[in-house]
């Protein structure tokens, strides 16, 4: 099979890595890609945005499968353009696609079919937003309708945090997709990550991570695209695997259905795990940016295999396997980020660092003079395997460790949660 990915973070690389490991592989290109996602597959000058040239080049190179790895895309309705022209495209359709490009059509829909969620109102007015805010109390959430980078999310602990949140997306810092706004109530429990993949009809549950937002330690300073994660979940029980299955991603398939928009490629649940049981705070329409490179370590049977078979509607006669074991990534990002990231410092060692159960994930990166350089704000994920995820995170930052770029940072605490746990099971 010829294969185009489309996308150039670390997620992208490792889709590439995984998929460049199938046996049905035949060529692999990848648009734009970045260096690390160049070692696995021919990289490409196509503007995504362009999708007659996306068609047009699949045509020429006779493309079997694409596979669009960020948001914006299909969003725009890419998926839809290349299946007009009779190519096949792992993802969502535009319309099924709004269940990440809009949180207010997503809450809707919960409301609809009675699907557990954070209580909402959602505004187009300033003035509408604050007299909600001010009647509800903090903490509360305040969201961006449509996409933002994972960054248009405020949770506010005091009224003026959501006052200031709301007057930054309503004088545009978050350009169109702060015109419209969600307010939620602010849900307490542990947050996961649940992905399934789907066919339009078949949801099949596809692993479980937990990202970790916040760019400092402790779960400090302001919201990032994510800065480590780790998989599976110890949180997700089977039986709250089971829950989540019944009571949120079953009908969301349902009802979009109902509404002509049958969902296939992944859908991505931001859970809240409550007292009371699994809340959805948000969907995604893609792989996770850092879950799904731990998803790939994990993965044991061909990606390439399963994504076909989500594609063609046949994920009814298909089965997931997972490696027993955990793994973890910490994402190294520029000086700057999650602001203004500084661009072109040098960044040395990240060959030494690769090894065994150690992967290194390029994804804001660039070739400048022979040199690896950072060009971007999240710019390389070092992610390992291991027996317990102790000893995953302990392999990733000795990793981390022989990674000579001073101008970089991570947080020093993934996995937190889970290590926690591990080491209180082990207490006599």
């Amino acid at each position: 099979m010829n294969v185009l990915l489309l996308g150039s973070g670390g997620r992208e690389h490792a889709l590439a890595w995984k998929i460049a490991a199938s046996p049905l592989l035949t060529r692999l290109y990848a648009a734009p890609g970045n260096p690390g996602i160049g070692a696995e597959a021919e990289l490409v000058k196509l503007d995504t945005s362009d999708h007659a040239a996306v068609a047009a080049f699949c045509r020429e190179k006779k493309i079997d499968l694409v596979v669009v790895g960020p948001e914006g895309p299909l969003v725009a309705g890419i998926a839809d353009d290349l299946r007009a022209e009779n190519i096949r495209v792992f993802g969502p359709s535009k319309a099924a696609a709004r269940l990440e490009g809009s949180k207010g059509f997503t809450k809707d829909l919960c409301a609809r079919y009675n699907i557990p969620t954070a209580a909402y109102g959602r505004f187009s007015d300033l003035a509408s937003a604050k007299a909600y805010v001010e009647k509800m109390g903090a903490p509360i959430v305040i969201k961006a309708d449509g996409l933002a980078a994972g960054k248009g999310v405020t949770v506010a602990m005091t009224l003026d945090d959501a006052r200031t949140a709301l007057d930054a997306c309503f004088e545009g810092s978050f350009g169109a997709a702060g015109a419209e706004v969600v307010v939620e109530e602010f849900m307490t429990g542990e947050e996961a990550s649940f992905f399934c993949l789907c066919d339009g009809t078949t949801a099949l549950p596809f692993g479980t991570a937990q990202d970790h937002k916040r760019v400092g330690d402790g779960d400090v300073g302001p919201n990032t695209g994510g800065m480590g994660a780790y998989s599976p979940a110890p949180v997700m029980t089977p039986e709250m695997v089971e829950r989540t299955m019944r009571e949120i991603i079953e009908p969301t398939m349902r009802g979009m259905a109902d509404l002509g928009a049958p969902f296939a490629g992944i859908l991505f649940a931001g859970l809240m795990i409550t007292e009371n049981g699994p809340k959805l705070i948000e969907y995604n329409t893609r792989f996770g940016d850092p879950e799904c490179q731990v998803l790939m370590m994990r993965l044991k049977d061909d990606l390439l295999v399963l994504l076909n078979a989500a594609t063609d509607g046949q994920l009814a006669h298909m089965s997931v396997r997972w490696r027993d074991e955990a793994a973890l990534t910490v994402v190294m990002a520029a000086r700057g980020y999650p602001g203004t990231p500084e661009k072109g410092s040098v960044i040395r060692g990240v060959e030494d660092a690769a090894g065994d159960r150690v992967q290194i994930f390029h994804a804001g990166t660039a070739i400048n003079g022979g040199a690896l350089v950072a060009n971007g704000g999240r710019v390389l994920n070092v992610t390992s395997t291991g027996g317990t995820v102790g000893e995953a995170q302990a392999r990733a930052y000795a990793a981390l460790d022989r990674i000579d770029w001073p101008d970089g940072f991570c947080r020093r605490d993934i996995g937190w949660q889970a290590v926690a746990r591990e080491q209180a099971s082990q207490q006599p």
